[in-house]
């Protein structure tokens, strides 16, 4: 496959922010995710967890709770204000003051007719969920203290909120208040110290769960307003209950990094009543779990550690396959570097100051790029698009050139992707930039364009939206050519062929398509490989592939990555990894001589290198490697809760 020199960079220093929210829409599988900087995140559980879509957040503005309201989804934060997203533009649609403060806690009926707000005035909001809004309904009898968590009995007649110290039922048609749970501080807490109930759920027979700040997830009967069972689960707080849809599982995040199980089992053999028992206790987290989904099959949780953790409950799965094991969401599914492939300094010379870009205003980055030439650096926020000229010698300056994103590979034009799957293409000159067209797709499809690239030679631009369409354009007629035939999973990584102009296409279930952009159809290669499969340890992988290239020495060589490592592909060999096992090149270099052989094939997978944010292969054969490994991040998280270990 060849040697190359390496270019091994760590001096980005990406962060992800901390998991806030968690909220699951079950008809369409889709899980959101709030992130304490205001973005959110929406993942396509049918589709391998693949991060479908991202809609940046803004400064000072984070998010303390989600909710579905059918396919539209809503937020709350402390700056007292409820947000309804745009899920085809991937923006805030509109903005309402609720009036009461900061909002703690945010929920929508079963029904999807109404959301009810807990706000820091004590008071509980209900809204009506209209087709063009909400609109305010009514307030619930007013508490004295904030209300920190709500849930709604899946009839929607009854609210539950909990609060410091007590928890209350209220009926949802009068506004009255129906009954009054003290929650008690526990054995040993000071009186000074108040018990905070940061999670209730309430079940469809009148029973309510608390989680609290004593490290208590209690039981109670709604009907009665009595403690039925108390389950000391940590000596540190609850933070987060979720239920399965069948009522029959249970699980809570603590604050010191434990997700704990409770079933609703019978305790004697042979008879009906059942009890919530504590059953498992899982530790995934080194920090908060802020919160928690349970699925049917899984459970979600995600906290202060910054990463998605996603543990099966193996009870409930019958096969055993890849999407049993656990799963660890650390980075985005998408790229976040881009690298000029010219004008770049030598290796042996030391690394001189970059410059910074810092936009104005409260908004966070979309999406940049960088010119291949390295002169042109783009950058998208939700409402502007800015492009800058770079002039690098000993210092590099920067030159603002408009307001008005890949670019063509020899840096003459820009191509910047709507929010309704058409595209925008710019010329570019030294003066500045100029409009040339919009690129309008054959289908009708409205949905949000997340991946762009163009061929080398200037002819064909490829672009995949949301709905897994990927359509192609032809630049010199300036109009759409073709749709390549849409797969059931989403495309992750994608790119031209600058020798044959195939497209080729990597999706979330990790199947790998060719597509002959001059014939129309998949290519003889792309058969072969569906014809004969790919390898199993190739489709078990959990990370998706976020970035594809070619070799300019030899355009059959494909060299693609995911988080873990990075992978050579070379088409001209016509054995597939299908029976030899799929292994690394250093061991497969201490092997003998015959056992080399048999394991041969055309994939070529290096894992030299620790936790991948990018991979690209320059013009002169020399290979950028841009780290971030785990270790990292962690050190820069704040100290997890002391706990007492066994002889410290």
């Amino acid at each position: 496959m060849g040697e190359f020199t390496v270019h091994r960079v760590r001096f980005f220093h990406y962060m992800p922010s901390a998991v806030r929210a968690l909220a699951f829409q079950p008809q369409r599988q889709k899980i959101a995710v709030a992130r304490t900087d205001g973005s959110l995140e929406i993942l396509n559980r049918a589709d391998h967890l693949f991060q479908e879509k991202v809609i940046p957040g803004r400064e000072q503005r984070g998010t303390e709770a989600l909710a579905w309201a059918g396919q539209r989804l809503f937020s709350a934060g402390l700056n007292g204000e409820l947000v309804e997203y745009d899920m085809q533009e991937l923006r805030e649609k509109y903005r309402l003051d609720a009036s009461g403060g900061p909002v703690w806690t945010l929920t929508c009926n079963p029904q999807g007719t109404r959301l009810a707000v807990g706000c820091e005035d004590g008071t509980v909001k209900l809204f009506e969920v209209c087709d063009d809004g909400i609109q305010f309904e009514r307030n619930l009898a007013k508490q004295k203290g904030r209300i920190l968590s709500l849930s709604w009995h899946p009839s929607g007649s009854r609210l539950v909120a909990g609060m410091a110290g007590v928890i209350w039922v209220f009926d949802a048609g009068t506004g009255q208040s129906v009954h009054r749970l003290l929650v008690e501080r526990g054995t040993g807490a000071p009186r000074s110290k108040e018990c905070v109930v940061w999670s209730v759920v309430c079940l469809s027979d009148g029973t309510i769960v608390s989680g609290d700040s004593s490290g208590n997830v209690k039981v109670w009967d709604g009907d009665t307003g009595t403690l039925i069972r108390n389950h000391q689960v940590t000596k540190w707080d609850v933070l987060a209950l979720s239920v399965s849809q069948d009522e029959t599982s249970l699980v809570a995040g603590t604050s010191e990094g434990t997700v704990v199980q409770f079933q609703h089992l019978s305790v004697v053999l042979g008879r009906e009543d059942k009890e919530w028992v504590q059953t498992r206790t899982f530790k995934n987290h080194t920090h908060d779990v802020r919160a928690v989904l349970e699925l049917d099959t899984a459970v979600v949780s995600g906290g202060m550690d910054t990463q998605l953790v996603v543990r099966p409950l193996l009870d409930k799965i019958d096969v055993k396959t890849s999407a049993s094991a656990l799963r660890k969401i650390h980075f985005p599914h998408r790229r976040l570097v881009s690298c000029s492939r010219t004008n770049l300094p030598p290796l042996s010379r030391p690394s001189r100051g970059t410059r910074a870009l810092q936009l104005a205003g409260e908004e966070h980055i979309c999406c940049s790029a960088l010119s291949p030439c390295g002169g042109w650096v783009v950058v998208s926020t939700v409402t502007n698009l800015r492009l800058y000229r770079l002039q690098c010698d000993e210092t590099i300056s920067i030159t603002k050139v408009t307001n008005q994103i890949c670019f063509s590979s020899d840096s003459s034009y820009l191509f910047t992707a709507s929010t309704c799957s058409s595209v925008h293409v710019l010329a570019l000159s030294q003066s500045g930039c100029t409009f040339v067209c919009t690129l309008k797709p054959k289908s009708c499809s409205g949905q949000a364009i997340l991946l762009l690239t163009a061929s080398d030679d200037g002819k064909w631009l490829a672009a995949a939206n949301a709905d897994h369409e990927v359509q192609v354009y032809n630049l010199q007629k300036r109009k759409a050519y073709c749709t390549v035939p849409v797969y059931s999973s989403g495309v992750t990584a994608m790119s031209i062929n600058p020798a044959t102009n195939n497209l080729f296409m990597v999706h979330a279930d990790q199947q790998i398509f060719e597509f002959s952009l001059e014939q129309k159809q998949y290519t003889d290669w792309s058969r072969l490989v569906h014809r004969k499969g790919l390898h199993p340890q190739w489709l078990e992988r959990d990370t998706p592939v976020t970035n594809v290239t070619f070799s300019p020495r030899n355009p059959a060589h494909v060299i693609l990555h995911d988080m873990y490592m990075f992978c050579i592909i070379d088409q001209t060999l016509v054995r597939l990894p299908s029976v030899a096992k799929l292994v690394n090149q250093l061991t497969l270099r201490s092997l003998p001589e015959k056992e080399r052989r048999a394991h041969s094939h055309a994939f070529k997978i290096c894992k030299t290198f620790k936790e991948l944010l990018f991979v690209e292969l320059l013009e002169d054969q020399s290979l950028v490697v841009i780290e971030r490994p785990l270790l990292d991040i962690t050190a820069q998280l704040p100290p997890p809760v002391r706990q007492k270990k066994f002889a410290t």
